[in-house]
């Protein structure tokens, strides 16, 4: 297969140059599990979108320190791109950022969530199952696109993922690895709550389900059950 990475993270800082970028990341994740797919990446954030749909099997949208609710113009351009793509019916998902930019381009609503940061690693439920995943977010879908249905709920985060259609999202970082989400835990301290930054520092005591969560997204991308 071959998938459409639209990379949305601008992140531009000091530690952001010293770790890989994400049009990097959700390769290497997806590659855990499907090694022989190929993937091209976009850096919509810079204005890069694909030209067409045309031998693009799947997409995938990253994560961003930037709002879905900014009046940037590359934002207002992919929720363009998000209906093409689901009125196409071509498979997408989305991921933080993205889950929350596909549930605007949709109808829904992303607001600031009342209980402040969830950061750190956190337990979703994704159905029966339960997956530690990595979490950094004060915003999140508070309302949901007319015929979606939540698939993952959170600490904090009733709507932890949706699917509508061939579109899945989570509201997690699954393609983060461990090392990075622990630096990025001291990167932010200086920036956000004490309190935060200590529950997120006593979440990390163990490892992400990366390769869980990569298999449901490939399952999904395959027109497969997740």
């Amino acid at each position: 297969m071959h998938i459409a990475v639209l990379v949305t993270n601008t992140d531009e800082s000091t530690f952001a140059q010293a770790w890989p970028k994400d049009g990097e990341k959700f390769p290497s994740m997806m590659r855990r599990v499907r090694p022989d797919w190929c993937f091209t990446a976009y850096e919509v954030k810079d204005g890069v979108f694909p030209e067409s749909l045309d031998g693009i099997d799947g997409v995938m949208i990253t994560g961003s320190p930037s709002s879905v609710n900014s009046d940037a113009p590359w934002v207002a351009r992919l929720l363009e791109v998000i209906r093409e793509i689901y009125a196409a019916d071509v498979p997408m998902i989305g991921a933080c950022f993205g889950h929350q930019a596909i549930a605007k381009a949709l109808g829904g609503e992303v607001s600031r969530n009342p209980d402040g940061w969830v950061h750190g690693l956190v337990d979703v439920n994704l159905g029966e199952a339960r997956l530690p995943l990595y979490a950094s977010h004060i915003e999140q879908v508070s309302r949901l696109p007319e015929g979606a249905d939540v698939i993952a709920t959170g600490p904090g985060c009733p709507v932890g993922g949706f699917q509508i259609g061939r579109i899945m999202t989570t509201q997690y970082h699954p393609e983060m690895e461990p090392d990075f989400m622990a630096a990025l835990v001291e990167e932010l301290a200086s920036e956000l709550p004490l309190a935060v930054t200590e529950a997120a520092r006593a979440s990390m005591v163990g490892p992400a389900d990366m390769t869980g969560m990569a298999e449901r997204m490939a399952l999904f991308l395959e027109g497969k059950s997740a």
